[in-house]
């Protein structure tokens, strides 16, 4: 198999895994988001965690780190970035975690 699609599954599995649990990495909520209540923002997690709508026009890598979706009519984001173990340069190897924090953030699609 192609060493990129091996570290681009990998990749995949990992962003999957802490999407959808959010455990192994942070997760923020933008003060947009937050300002619509706590309602549109349970919303928005529960959006989140259970996406699935991923093809090859919004998820060209095929890693599973950006979508966007609606709420109440309104356009989100959520991307998942990359980081070392202090969260303060990007990662080196995002395929693994022993030297990555995984980033997720959800917010309007304005405040991107």
């Amino acid at each position: 198999m192609n060493p990129g699609k091996v570290q681009a599954s990998r990749i995949r599995a990992l962003n999957d895994r802490f999407r959808t649990s959010f455990i192994g990495g942070r997760v923020l909520i933008t003060e947009g988001v937050r300002a619509f209540g706590q309602a549109f923002e349970s919303a928005a997690v529960e959006a989140v965690q259970t996406h699935q709508d991923f093809s090859a026009d919004n998820d060209p890598y095929g890693e599973h780190d950006f979508a966007s979706f609606r709420v109440d009519g309104t356009k989100l984001f959520w991307k998942i970035d990359y980081y070392d173990a202090e969260c303060r340069y990007g990662s080196e190897d995002p395929a693994d975690p022993q030297q990555t924090t995984r980033v997720l953030t959800i917010m309007l699609a304005s405040e991107y």
